[in-house]
């Protein structure tokens, strides 16, 4: 198998807060599972074979990979920041897994050419600013006949409800500008077929806000932004923000942006 031989760590960081708030929105939610239940049934992996996930964050998909695996396959996760990955790490040592974790990014993943059987890719490319050139190095180390999923949000797709709709349209733009690759939920199934991919399935589901949180870190913090810009005014932020509370309390409310996965496989 591969040296898994660290890279120092080469992904864009502009998108951070935002990614850290839509976490709150997207983690836990229904939505993510099934996606992430929909990715495992596509990638279908069976033992002794190889596995990545890339942008692993704290590990769980990799966990999830070597206990499919089994011990005579391979799990590994690349992550380019240090506390994250540490984190995976300190995971894996509490649980006992086979699951190994490498610094690296989606520009230029740290293994040879044909090196793995699947590949997972969740919310990576709403990130970065040359997607393209990680969809070639998606292509470049899976083996002929391997498989990958590449999963990411399209936050034009993103509704805001209640709240004045220019004062929300204003919101939802301010997010997509704020947004290093805002389409690439749309994007990727042409990004991978552009890298000599072949494209065997599309999946979504929206991810939907807790209806009792009322605007939640992401819409709050991307008002803010709104306001600081001039695109609405302050008092339009606030009203905003007191709208989205009004109709939780009253149970009138939607906050979700929908989530796309792409099945492809390398040639053989």
């Amino acid at each position: 198998m591969t040296n898994y031989s660290p890279r120092p760590a080469r992904f864009d960081q502009a998108g951070q807060d935002q990614l850290i708030d839509a976490h709150d929105l997207e983690v836990t939610q229904p939505g993510m599972s099934a996606l992430r239940t929909w990715s495992h049934d596509a990638l279908a992996l069976r033992p002794g074979e190889t596995a990545l996930d890339i942008g692993s964050g704290t590990g769980s998909e990799v966990f999830a990979f070597a206990d499919a695996v089994g011990p005579t396959g391979t799990a590994v996760g690349v992550e380019p920041d240090p506390n994250l990955l540490a984190s995976a790490e300190r995971r894996g040592t509490e649980r006992g897994s086979t699951a190994a974790f490498v610094s690296g990014d989606a520009y230029g993943l740290p293994f040879g050419t044909d090196s793995f059987d699947a590949v997972l890719c969740e919310r990576v490319f709403q990130h970065l600013t040359a997607p393209a050139r990680a969809a070639a190095e998606i292509a470049r180390v899976l083996r002929p006949g391997g498989r990958a999923v590449v999963v990411d949000a399209d936050w034009a797709t993103a509704i805001v409800h209640p709240g004045d709709q220019r004062v929300v349209g204003a919101v939802i733009d301010t997010l997509i500008s704020s947004t290093t690759n805002p389409l690439s939920g749309r994007r990727i199934a042409g990004l991978l077929s552009g890298a000599g991919l072949v494209v065997d399935g599309i999946g979504s589901h929206a991810l939907v806000q807790d209806r009792t949180v009322g605007a939640g870190a992401l819409v709050t913090r991307i008002a803010g932004l709104a306001a600081l810009r001039g695109v609405i005014t302050s008092a339009e932020r606030d009203q905003l923000i007191v709208d989205l509370q009004a109709g939780a309390d009253r149970g009138d409310i939607h906050i979700s942006v929908t989530l796309f996965g792409t099945l492809v496989h390398k040639p053989n």
